[in-house]
């Protein structure tokens, strides 16, 4: 499977759903699995290859460019949650370890990519019932009336129960300078479930770093419950480049050498200016060269070959707006 950055994947192994379309999910403690018989020795190499979860680590790595700080905590949390897995298996002690998560960068730095494959692990390890990630915002938790907002945010999360909880940009919940503002009252409820029912849901909140400090240091009952702060580096114009050219081919595209320079020297133009979303906007600065590509042939009135179908060409670069604002 391939993921793309700023993309929310779908597909037989995992998928990512909004509020508006929910999937049903029924809590039966009657269908709970029965505690392992324990044993005097555990098979590490059993239960790699009974989770698979290492295919899911090195597709991690395989897919996303550079973010080695998360590839790394990333595997820490899944060896921790197997030789959890391990222990259990021998009689030790062991209790759900706390899964819920913060994951701060900038947009576009792979955030929701890295919850779909931490939701994968998740699930192979038996940590939650589906590999799914029900993403959210704060106009999906918190309503505009008196109670209206805790049926919205119990909706959500009945939705998400059994997979992971996505709130992207979750400091917006809080709004100290609105007295009459009812994101405190979803953040209550949120609270009251990752620590109740903290077997059932794993929550990861997201935004950028600075202001996820400020929400949980205003909120220290929230800050507690969030054990894995995983934080997302920007990108470099390389790896932004690498990543264009891992998007080109996948579509049949290439860079003639000279609209190769015109794209980095456009890269590293567009990161200075406002509303830079790494992953995002490299994605958005390929579809708009494509579509010159496509205007310039169509007006060409002659036969086309096959180069001149992939190929995109300096001019179709230098034409976009980051170069005409100087």
């Amino acid at each position: 499977m391939s993921f793309e950055f700023g993309m929310r994947p779908r597909g037989p192994q995992g998928f990512v759903t909004s509020p508006a379309e929910p999937e049903e999910y029924d809590v039966d403690e009657d269908e709970a699995e029965p505690p392992l018989a324990a044993t005097d020795e555990a098979d590490l190499g059993a239960v790699l290859d009974e989770t698979n979860v290492v295919e899911v680590l090195d597709q991690l790595d395989r897919e996303l460019i550079a973010l080695a700080p998360v590839k790394t905590r990333i595997r820490e949390i899944a060896a921790l949650l197997l030789i959890d897995k391990l222990r259990r298996e021998v009689g030790l002690a062991s209790e759900r370890p706390s899964l819920h998560m913060s994951f701060t960068g900038n947009p576009g730095t792979g955030k929701t990519t890295v919850a779909m494959k931490m939701a994968q692990v998740l699930h192979r390890l038996g940590y939650i019932t589906e590999p799914r990630v029900v993403a959210c915002t704060r106009d999906d938790l918190v309503g505009q009336y008196v109670g209206h907002t805790a049926p919205k945010t119990k909706e959500v999360l009945r939705r998400a129960y059994g997979g992971v909880l996505f709130i992207d940009e979750a400091y917006y919940l809080y709004r100290p300078e609105n007295e009459r503002d009812y994101g405190q009252e979803a953040i209550e409820i949120l609270l009251q479930v990752m620590e109740n029912d903290r077997d059932k849901l794993v929550v990861i909140l997201a935004g950028y770093k600075d202001r996820m400090d400020a929400f949980f240091a205003s909120n220290p009952g929230m800050a507690s419950r969030v054990t894995h702060h995983v934080d997302f580096p920007d990108y470099t114009p390389d790896e932004l480049m690498e990543i264009a050219q891992r998007m080109l081919e996948r579509q049949d595209y290439r860079l003639s050498s000279d609209a190769e320079k015109a794209f980095r020297e456009y890269l590293e133009r567009r990161m200075q200016m406002p509303r830079f979303a790494h992953g995002r906007s490299t994605r958005n600065a390929i579809d708009r060269a494509r579509l010159r590509h496509a205007s310039r042939l169509f007006d060409s009135d002659r036969p086309l070959g096959h180069d001149e179908l992939m190929t995109i060409e300096a001019d179709d670069i230098y034409a976009s707006s980051v170069f005409r604002s100087g």
